[in-house]
């Protein structure tokens, strides 16, 4: 059965932004990577005290009950928030000068009196830099919303605002930005691709702010499973990064083993074997210390030594290592790693001839805060000539850049349609539906000798072929404008790609 869209997507939120425009007002001098821990944090700690403060008022109805005994809201999975961390207190002081040292005092106390938190709260209120007098203005704002009661939690109003809040500050910082936060539609559609479910292990080794955990929590729900039933891993190598993930999770109930290193030169995880893996790893990067890894013996590189310049492939390569015996992988990589040449082609290679890769969809330009390049998804799958597991030696290919509408003018979004269409031509395909057919221009089927026809490139527009409408004069010219953009992107990126004229020149062709 063809899986769906089920949760709604983003959009206009109505009162998040709201709250973002004020609280972007009071920001100051402060750069938004700063202000950021800011405002995350005092959310986080107003979450926590709406939530304690009504289990609180619950145990004052119950003679038998002490108030002040922690065990009796950590036994309510509702951390405890000692005397001088709670928000009253706080937002009594919000307009002293002290104010800040106040902030960080509380969030020391609470980490003090809640292991899992250890580390995690911002504690740098107190710093010169931040006004005290937009400090307390924020805490008021805050103090307006209410987070963590029982109500809000079932509407998951803070999540709404936290995730909202990301998405804010990821496009306020741009590139930097993009280190943490991947777009939800992006996540939403990898996700319902990989349909996990509540008895999976989840993992990502690049996991930015929690985004793919706290989807597939969602999809597990949407579909009658249990919150919290599957298994989580993670890692993430920025310290601030871990510590958003952290609090991303904590806010929701999430529990899971997120680990703070490399996972490239110090995998934390190196036994796990997941059902599912999903993951959007830094883009082309150069610096990920390959000349370090360049033994050919390193169990990871089963499909061959990934280039020390460029770290695509060694992830891919990570994401197959931790993959169970019937597993999946879902992840985002920049376009270039589909033609590549040199030992990028070779690995490629091999991942089709060991029949890994089920599905690749080319995604339209201006999705991602962090860079303008277009992109892909793939999806890599085990045992696919296992049981009735099916689609052996074959690969779906989805050309979708031309779907999406532009949020504003410079992101573009997907719709639920838009994801919706992917999905269900995906699995339509993976479960032999009788009513899958290839789409013209959008969808095809191929075998893997006719990949290997075309030197094992992996790109969906050499694969699909043309839209019957491509003909339309409004069509062919839009289609010329993508190819521009694309081709600009390829230029400007060249360096970081480690790309050549030969990469361009692929680009031209499947267009």
């Amino acid at each position: 059965m063809a899986r769906s869209s089920q949760t709604r997507n983003g959009g206009d939120l109505g009162f998040e932004a709201t709250l973002w425009q004020a609280a972007d007002k009071l920001r100051g001098n402060l750069d938004a990577s700063d202000y950021k821990h800011v405002v995350l944090g005092l959310i986080f700690l107003k979450y926590i005290s709406d939530a304690f403060e009504e289990k609180r008022a619950a145990l004052a109805k119950d003679r038998h009950a002490d108030q002040e005994d922690r065990d009796e809201y950590l036994a309510d999975n509702v951390f405890w928030v000692p005397t001088e961390a709670r928000w009253a207190k706080l937002q009594a002081e919000a307009k002293q000068p002290t104010i800040g040292k106040t902030l960080d005092d509380a969030m020391t106390a609470i980490e003090r009196d809640n292991p899992r938190l250890k580390g995690v709260l911002p504690k740098e209120y107190a710093r010169p830099a931040l006004d005290k007098r937009r400090l307390g203005e924020l805490i008021d704002l805050i103090a307006k919303i209410g987070l963590g009661d029982a109500a809000n939690r079932s509407k998951d109003i803070l999540g709404r605002v936290y995730e909202y809040f990301l998405g804010q500050f990821a496009s306020s910082e741009g590139k930097k930005g993009g280190e943490f936060y991947t777009p939800r539609s992006v996540v939403r559609l990898l996700v319902e691709m990989l349909a996990p479910h509540d008895r999976a292990r989840i993992y990502d080794p690049c996991c930015g702010s929690g985004g793919m955990f706290i989807q597939s929590e969602r999809f597990i729900e949407a579909h009658g499973g249990r919150r919290g039933a599957a298994a989580i891993f993670g890692q993430e190598s920025n310290h601030t990064t871990w510590r958003l993930c952290q609090m991303n999770l904590a806010i929701r109930g999430i529990e899971g083993d997120i680990a703070l290193g490399d996972t490239f030169h110090d995998d934390r995880h190196k036994d796990l074997r997941a059902d599912f893996v999903l993951a959007n790893p830094p883009f082309n990067v150069s610096d990920w210390g390959g000349d370090e890894l360049r033994d050919a013996k390193d169990p990871r590189w089963k499909y061959g030594v990934p280039p020390a310049g460029n770290a695509n492939f060694a992830w891919v390569q990570v994401f197959l290592q931790h993959l169970a015996p019937r597993g999946v992988a879902g992840f985002v990589l920049a376009n270039g790693s589909l033609s590549a040449g040199g030992a990028e082609a070779a690995i490629r290679r091999r991942l089709v001839e060991h029949d890994l890769v089920d599905c690749v969809v080319t995604l339209p330009t201006q999705l991602f805060y962090s860079t303008a390049i277009p992109v892909s998804l793939w999806f890599l799958r085990r045992g696919r000539s296992v049981g009735d597991s099916g689609r052996s030696g074959e690969t779906l290919f989805i050309d979708a850049r031309r779907v999406g509408r532009m949020a504003d003018r410079t992101h573009r979004e997907l719709s639920d349609e838009d994801i919706a269409r992917v999905v269900g031509t995906y699995w339509h395909w993976r479960e032999r539906g009788t009513d899958y057919a290839d789409v013209p221009g959008f969808a095809r089927s191929t075998a893997a000798a006719d990949i290997a026809a075309y030197d094992f490139v992996l790109s969906p527009g050499r694969y699909v072929g043309t839209t019957l409408e491509a003909t339309d004069p409004a069509e062919m010219m839009a289609r010329v404008v993508a190819l521009s953009e694309d081709v600009r992107n390829s230029l400007d990126q060249a360096d970081a790609l480690g790309g050549s004229v030969r990469d361009v020149l692929a680009r031209l062709d499947d267009a």
